[in-house]
């Protein structure tokens, strides 16, 4: 008999005839992976100069897995050191712990002309590497000195452009100072760019995607009323076959609100993490307290295509990119400088995923440090 009431009871629990119930899981939850970031420990480069350049200013890192090395752009604007990147290699033993970072070389970036760029005409942001033997760098440009921005492809051996991307118009300032109606605010462009996870390492011919996102919103996009979100910024997408490239889409990415004390808030690299539209996000900030950074899980499948609104402020209706925070880096334990890069890394000794974030000096010598932040990265497929 007490079998049967057992029985019962379970038949019951299923079909929802008792208080029984099944765990419940939002439909917000079933958007996001699995994911948990696990800190192992940082690393600080402690070489400064190499073939007769400062080693600092470094905003982007791109590993290259067949190689196992690693590409971080500098953002340096002086007059005695050219537009560069340089290629790094790491050395992660067996505890797993970053144990050094030694620079191998430095490429510098030349423009049409296969002339290295001239002072102040290019200030790179993000660097990603390309199936192509190639990479493709981010650069801010300079609103006050009426310098666009722009996203170039590279060749990965002699930094010779190649060619540039068309951005849309809505990107490209109409105006220089207070006047200013359009486009990126200055110091405020092109921070982050992805390719789609796997892209690197695929054939040359096949197609593949790229990211590219501002640090912080259009000027159009800085007033938002009656909105939840302190602001929104344009992420753009675009698709590669063969030689040609095309634009395909925009999506709103909503910033979190900028931090109590906070003078500078905004997004500072984007990472595709797999094919179904899945990113994780830096938003990094800073104040009278220091630096400040969290990192996100954002899921863009369902965000609305924003490339045909002229004014986020008209995009009441619209979804953005879908966020949730994977880690407060300020709870670490540890001191936070300037991060504004990541990409994933090596295989750790386990299998897992290693994941890299680095910092930019700004060139302030002792008063900041070029940081390599080093995590186990779980929860991904493949």
């Amino acid at each position: 008999m007490r079998r049967w009431v057992s029985w019962i009871a379970i038949v019951c629990c299923f079909l929802g005839l008792t208080g029984c119930s099944l765990p419940q899981v939002a439909a917000e939850d079933r958007l996001f992976l699995p994911l948990k970031a696990e800190f192992l420990g940082s690393y600080t480069l402690v070489e400064n100069k190499f073939q007769d350049t400062d080693v600092g200013g470094l905003s982007a890192i791109a590993y290259d897995r067949k190689n196992d090395l690693y590409y971080a752009v500098s953002d340096d604007r002086s007059d005695h050191n050219p537009a560069r990147f340089y290629t790094l290699k790491f050395n992660i033993d067996q505890t797993p712990a970053l144990k050094s970072v030694e620079v191998k070389k430095v490429t510098t970036l030349k423009d049409e002309d296969g002339n290295p760029f001239e002072k102040g005409t290019i200030d790179a942001e993000g660097i990603v590497l390309s199936p192509q033997k190639s990479v493709f760098i981010s650069s801010e440009g300079s609103v006050g000195d009426g310098i666009p921005p722009f996203i170039g492809e590279f060749d990965l051996q002699t930094g010779q452009l190649k060619r540039k991307l068309k951005l849309p118009e809505s990107y490209y300032p109409d105006a220089t100072g207070v006047k200013q109606t359009r486009g990126i605010q200055d110091n405020r462009g092109f921070e982050a760019l992805s390719l789609n996870a796997g892209a690197a390492t695929a054939p040359p011919a096949e197609p593949f995607r790229l990211f590219a996102a501002v640090e912080s919103p259009l000027v159009q996009d800085l007033s938002l009323p009656n909105r939840s979100e302190t602001s929104l910024n344009r992420l753009l997408h675009y698709q590669f076959i063969g030689g040609q490239s095309a634009l395909i889409s925009e999506q709103a990415y909503p910033l979190d609100a900028k931090p109590v004390g906070a003078i500078e808030h905004g997004l500072t690299d984007l990472l595709s993490i797999d094919q179904g539209g899945h990113f994780l996000s830096l938003e990094r900030s800073f104040g009278l307290t220091g630096f400040k950074g969290k990192l996100f899980q954002v899921e863009t499948g369902t965000a609305t295509d924003t490339s045909m609104i002229e004014t986020l402020q008209d995009a009441q209706g619209a979804q953005t990119a879908r966020k949730e925070l994977l880690l407060d880096l300020n709870e670490l334990g540890i001191r936070l400088d300037n991060l504004e890069a990541m990409t994933l890394g090596s295989r750790l000794p386990d299998g897992s995923h290693s994941l890299i974030m680095m910092s930019d000096d700004n060139f302030q010598g002792f008063a900041q440090i070029t940081q390599f932040l080093l995590f186990r990265l779980t929860g991904l497929k493949g």
